[in-house]
């Protein structure tokens, strides 16, 4: 009912490799969409910058046998309304505290992946009796300018050119920059088909994207100054999931990540960039299902 109650701009199905019907649910009178399929323990799916629910096409099923899992695209993503805010990490954890209690949830699993893993922190050091477990897949380290070796994400981040400028030039040649990101963040180019890069141009392309993406060159000095340096006290079971071949944060800083949190758990996952959830989902899910459960 949800699904058919929304607006033409949010399609009914979610597109990716299966039929998922699209929710919605508002949160601070802003829609947002999302995926819920499965039942038992609740799993929460964060994409990270500049994405959307679609990298973890490869998860509904596999995770859907063992738990209630929900994917969603965070305020100013995918399909989600891009509101006129500063996009904070406060104002995103808001949303995201929101989202949960809209949903019904008083705690789940999160699993982030690249800035979606700085939600999660954020969500354990903020609101910790809102999280069971936590799974940080490819970020978000201390220091990311620093250790940030992608130079297509690294100009974006730095870039001083005004949004509407940056909008024209993603209107503009969008095909080609999408491609060019996707090159640096997935290991196996031959996984980058004309379809997938088709969907994520088209993703890409959605009104209002580029404001909210550009937000977060502004709000990484609160990112490091309000949760990287207390990223240590975290206490709740982690995982720790990194691409072998992360070409955005190498493998290192996946180590480094893993030994600043006390007890937590590393797996590193072979031929694979900074989506492995995405590029090897077998042993992506393998891990996730054996850590949840356990």
């Amino acid at each position: 009912m949800t699904a058919c109650s929304s607006p033409p701009s949010i399609p009914a199905q979610f597109d990716a490799i299966e039929r998922i019907p699209v929710k919605t649910v508002h949160v601070h009178d802003q829609r947002i969409a999302y995926l819920d399929v499965g039942t038992g323990a609740p799993v929460i799916l964060i994409h990270g910058f500049g994405g959307s629910m679609w990298q973890w096409e490869h998860q509904q099923h596999a995770l859907s046998q063992h738990f209630r899992v929900l994917t969603l695209d965070l305020p100013g993503s995918g399909l989600s309304d891009k509101p006129e805010i500063d996009y904070r990490p406060d104002q995103m954890l808001d949303f995201f505290v929101g989202f949960m209690d809209a949903v019904k949830l008083t705690e789940a699993t999160l699993v982030g992946n690249s800035m979606g893993a700085g939600l999660a922190i954020g969500m354990a050091l903020t609101h910790p009796a809102r999280v069971t477990k936590l799974v940080l897949i490819g970020g978000l380290p201390q220091h990311v300018l620093e250790k940030l070796t992608s130079p297509s994400i690294k100009r974006a981040l730095e870039t001083g050119a005004p949004p509407w400028l940056v909008s024209l030039g993603n209107w503009l040649f969008g095909g080609l920059m999408t491609e060019s990101v996707l090159k640096e963040i997935v290991y196996d180019p031959s996984l980058l088909t004309p379809a997938v890069i088709e969907r994520s141009n088209r993703n890409r392309q959605r009104p209002g994207l580029i404001k909210p993406i550009m937000s977060v060159r502004e709000n990484l000095p609160l990112w490091e100054s309000g949760f990287a340096t207390r990223i240590g006290a975290i206490t709740h079971p982690t995982l720790v999931i990194w691409g072998a071949e992360d070409r955005v944060f190498p493998v290192a800083v996946g180590e480094e990540l893993h030994r600043t949190i006390k007890g937590s758990r590393f797996i590193p996952i072979p031929a694979a960039g900074h989506i492995p959830q995405w590029e090897q989902p077998g042993m992506v899910n393998q891990s996730l299902i054996a850590f949840i459960r356990s």
